[in-house]
């Protein structure tokens, strides 16, 4: 059952028969698998390369679409902020217009108020030197009356007497 000892290494090699037919056995999986798997793994990895390539592109237009994006939407915030500046500008342009009618207006009604208020005493004023010169006449009538000690009976001597003292008391005061 054992060899001698220079077959040793026959132990551990096949027999050429075996060996061919092995050989047979490999070169028909290897054209079976180079013909019928290859080909299929072949277009699996065809396609996922195919996939990969297109995902990489929609990335790459889905990148520059969100650019532009960025790009319009940065353009419309600058625009967006110019035009709230005007409106900021706009308004305190017409605050400052509405401040200076309604000082304009306060202003005119003040005037025409103190021209009013002129007017009315002037008028008061006037009155009360027509009340004050009937006073001092009947008055001053009374007192020459008692001076000269009669009674002045007739209205017309009363009234000259005193339209001339007004007049007398008037050109004292136009003097002071």
């Amino acid at each position: 059952m054992y060899q001698a000892a220079g077959s040793g290494i026959q132990l551990f090699l096949p027999e050429t028969y075996d060996m061919v037919w092995s050989l047979v056995i490999l070169i028909v999986i290897a054209a079976f698998f180079y013909k019928l798997v290859l080909p299929k793994f072949q277009a699996v990895f065809d396609e996922r390369s195919a996939k990969i390539e297109g995902g990489i592109a929609k990335a790459n237009n889905a990148q520059k679409e969100a650019d532009k994006a960025k790009r319009a939407y940065e353009e419309q915030l600058s625009k967006a902020r110019v035009d709230a500046s005007k409106i900021r500008d706009d308004a305190r342009a017409e605050a400052s217009h509405i401040i200076a009618d309604a000082q304009s207006r306060a202003e005119s009604e003040a005037e025409q108020i103190t021209a009013n208020a002129q007017r009315s005493v002037e008028s008061q004023r006037q009155q009360a030197l027509v009340s004050l010169k009937g006073e001092v006449g009947t008055l001053a009538a009374a007192l020459a009356g008692k001076i000269l000690c009669s009674r002045l009976q007739d209205e017309a001597v009363q009234s000259k007497m005193l339209d001339q003292m007004i007049d007398d008391i008037s050109k004292g005061d136009e003097q002071r």
